[in-house]
């Protein structure tokens, strides 16, 4: 027989980001308890501010009953001379009956002890109590309170309590507060309990007071309140998803309402305006077109008849913090972009200040320059000279920002506001771009810089991270990475891939590494490595197969990995891939390096010739990309199959033995410039 239930725990104010983080969490704890403790059942898991819930439409009024089956000794060494042994006395106790009461089964042909004991299932109200204690204790929020003479922690004070199964309310005690048949409305409908005499009415009796339990339904709700006031007002709410899941879980009753500000603060870059909106007040960002507006959304919490009051108040609230923005933006440009100050701020251990950091990264990217620097001369149709002295620029200004007003107060505008500055004092765009790009990609799947003379600079700034902190022994341990050096490698793949830029791990640590104190290279090359597997989307054994050619330019493996990943992927290479293992397993043990030279005087069948003819045609063209060269290699299969079938590699006879393995090693040779094949499976 089943019963409707409910469980509300009513808190104080729950922080919203720590809420949604767990939210998958805390559903899954509910989940893993009904299956410990046999009550399977659906759930919803819905939450406000000030309650977390639980409501089941029908969860079983006690548990299923069970069978517990126990396996004991060997019979054998149960009993000696017709007398229980410790082993068998043990095990009876263990049972919790007496010797006569076990009896024997089988168990992988030997005959052993054995009991089956009956479990009757517990009445589900008398389950609860444990279980919703349990769940609340699961709940991993992070920082925690205790709150009166309590020794227990929750993430907020509890302050009522509802369990109810059916028209049972079920007594128990949580963290101080003991279960009752009452709920509280919305705090500006009423501040007293009210009661919920059945449950099947408790979410329209919130709903009556202000409150929507469903947080889906409030986030319908305000999307349709941001598509009203579009709609009425022409303008467009940036939807930041993160800050409406935010905004869901901060408001009961929420009502989206459009304010305003100065047209004047809109001097302000408009990541300034934004920042100070999202960061600080959890409004929504208006555009006119593509242009910020001096307009914000606000999604207030309030139950009234008349918002008026409630906008004029966030407005009132928001112009300090834009004024405050817009003086620290005109100080900043009063006082320009200057480094001065950084020597005085210490990097990291060992590694001296930022402006030590500075002239490390000046001299990665001059080096870099030089090895691209065609390419960015034909990029930037500027001069060797003037690239030279605008990467100069641009790295020496690159961190300026942190000594500004407004990163001190922003410090997530970094990089973005030396881009404004500079750009506003009329440094090259070359200069004010790269800036605002020396991040990037600040994630996976985030924008690039837009440039080759930008990824200069940003490869700069990531390989001296990299470099200095492995010279240092701070190298990433395990899931452990403070300093985003597996992020930085990362970035540094998607860079030199997207602009086609050799980078071969050798010799950017030659060119690198005496700018530090000595340290095991081999360390950050491995390092490097693992990092390039985890970043390409592809086969795992084909990123395997390239990396075991020794192939160690990034660029080159994630071109070699996308030829190969494609023909691997393809419906008819499983088939015709057992003759190309072959190949490798007859291969694998020869040293390739030695002389692979096929005579075809010793040749004795035509499938010997013809193989040759067909490699030898091959080999000796050039191929536009290795695809083409990999789609050309495969098709030798006819000629292998009809060789496999027709000639037997391992012949006694030395010379033809050792004719026959340089033919085949040589095609497997072929194959490993680019993969070793041996590597992949399907």
């Amino acid at each position: 027989m089943r019963q409707p239930l409910l469980i509300e725990i009513g808190v104080e104010e729950l922080p919203a980001i720590p809420l949604l983080k767990i939210v998958d969490s805390i559903k899954k704890s509910w989940q893993a308890l009904l299956d410990e403790y046999r009550l399977e059942s659906d759930f919803e898991f819905l939450y406000t501010p000030r309650r977390l819930v639980i409501r089941s439409e029908a969860i079983p009024l006690k548990q299923s009953d069970s069978a517990i089956e126990l396996m004991g000794p060997p019979a054998q060494a149960a009993f000696k001379d017709g007398k229980p042994t410790p082993a068998a006395l043990g095990f009876a106790k263990k049972c919790g009956v007496d010797l006569d009461q076990l009896s024997r089964a089988d168990k992988g042909g030997r005959e052993v002890l054995y009991f089956k004991k009956e479990q009757i299932g517990e009445s589900t109200s008398k389950l609860l109590p444990e279980m919703i204690s349990r769940w609340i204790g699961s709940m991993a929020f992070g920082k925690m309170m205790r709150w009166g003479s309590r020794a227990e922690e929750f993430i907020r004070p509890i302050r009522w309590l509802q369990v109810r199964l059916g028209e049972e309310s079920v007594d128990m005690q949580l963290l101080g507060v003991h279960s009752d048949t009452k709920t509280y409305l919305h705090r500006m409908v009423s501040k007293e309990p009210v009661e919920v005499a059945d449950i099947g009415d408790f979410e329209q009796i919130l709903a009556d007071g202000g409150v929507m339990l469903d947080p889906a339904k409030r986030k319908t709700l305000i999307q349709e309140q941001f598509d009203q006031i579009e709609s009425e007002s022409g303008f467009k709410i940036e939807r930041d998803d993160s800050l409406l899941a935010e905004v869901v879980a901060i408001t009961e009753n929420p009502k989206a309402l459009l304010g305003s500000f100065d047209e004047a603060f809109l001097e302000l870059p408009p990541e300034v305006i934004i920042t100070s909106m999202k960061e600080h007040q959890r409004y929504f960002p208006v555009f006119d077109n593509e242009t910020i507006a001096n307009k914000f959304v606000v999604v207030s919490n309030a139950y009234t008849e008349d918002y008026s009051k409630v906008i004029a108040g966030n407005e009132r609230v928001l112009k300090p913090r834009l004024s405050d923005g817009l003086f620290f933006y005109r100080n900043d440009l009063r006082n320009g972009l200057s480094t001065d100050g950084l020597e005085k701020v210490q990097f990291i251990d060992g590694l001296g200040t930022l402006a030590d950091k500075i002239e490390r990264e000046k001299n990665i990217a001059m080096r870099l320059l030089g090895l691209y620097m065609q390419r960015v001369e034909a990029e930037s149709a500027k001069s060797n000279a003037e690239l030279e002295k605008l990467m100069n620029k641009a790295i020496g200004l690159a961190k300026a920002d942190l000594m500004s007003e407004m990163v001190y107060e922003f410090t997530e505008l970094q990089g973005l506001m030396g881009y404004y500055y500079a750009k506003a004092l009329g440094e090259d765009a070359l200069v004010y771009n790269a800036i605002k790009e020396q991040y990037m990609p600040v994630g996976e799947g985030a924008d690039l810089p837009s440039s080759i003379f930008s990824s200069i600079v940003s490869m700069s700034i990531k390989l001296d991270t990299l470099f200095g902190l492995f010279s240092v022994g701070k190298i990433p341990t395990g899931s452990k990475d403070p300093f985003a050096l597996r992020r930085a490698v990362n970035g540094i793949v998607r860079i030199v891939t997207k602009y086609d830029l050799p980078f071969n791990v050798d010799d950017i640590i030659e060119l690198l590494v005496d700018s530090y104190e000595s340290f095991d290279t081999n360390t950050l090359k491995a390092f490097i490595i693992e990092r390039i597997n985890k970043s390409l989307d592809a086969n795992p054994s084909v990123i395997a197969a390239v990396l075991a050619s020794g192939e160690l330019d990034i660029n080159e493996i994630s071109k070699k990995v996308a030829a190969l990943n494609d023909i691997v992927g393809s419906d008819s290479f499983k088939e015709q891939f057992s003759t190309f293992k072959r190949v490798a397993n007859i291969s694998k043990d020869m040293d390739l390096d030695r002389d692979l030279t096929v005579s075809v005087e010793l040749f004795e069948d035509d499938a010997e010739k013809d193989l040759y003819e067909a490699y030898e045609n091959i080999i000796k063209k050039d191929y536009p990309d290795y695809t083409s060269r990999l789609n050309a290699l495969f098709s030798l299969k006819p000629e292998l199959d009809r060789y496999f079938d027709g000639v037997m590699v391992n012949v006694e006879d030395e010379k033809l033995r050792i004719n026959r393995q340089n033919m085949i090693g040589l095609i497997y040779k072929s194959f490993k410039d680019i993969a070793d094949i041996k590597e992949i499976s399907i």
